[in-house]
């Protein structure tokens, strides 16, 4: 599924240059917010999280 986004992101960017400016002017607003990030990086580990705990409590 990651990679099938990825290559629309892409093929978009291919397609029309001009979305590369607006792309990364919206990446870099939301690297330059800490709070998205942390909010970022827990919904992408909290499927590994879950399964920590879960064995931690078997």
């Amino acid at each position: 599924m990651s990679r099938l986004i990825f290559g629309a992101i892409l093929g978009l960017l291919v397609a029309y240059p001009a979305l590369l400016a607006v792309v990364l002017a919206i990446v870099a607003a939301v690297v330059s917010q800490p709070a998205v990030l942390a909010f970022a990086a827990g919904v992408w580990m909290w499927p590994r999280i879950t399964r920590s705990v879960r064995r931690w409590a078997t």
